[in-house]
């Protein structure tokens, strides 16, 4: 089940205050300003900066 759409457009990326979109079949959010990809988990957007990642870096192990 994915998001409901009314959240979806309520919500903007916390770091940046960007519109955001949403990819149900990658359970991502993804800011179209600064770019950060929120992870959804359990249809539930996690939009914590904490918890963001950037395409560009690599994540650390």
């Amino acid at each position: 089940m994915p998001v409901d759409r009314k959240l979806i457009d309520l919500l903007v990326c916390p770091a940046c205050h960007g519109d955001i979109e949403y990819k149900d079949r990658r359970n991502l959010i993804i800011c179209t300003k600064c770019g950060l990809h929120y992870p959804v988990r359990d249809n539930i957007p996690v939009m914590l900066v904490d918890e963001a990642t950037h395409p560009e870096r690599k994540e650390r192990s």
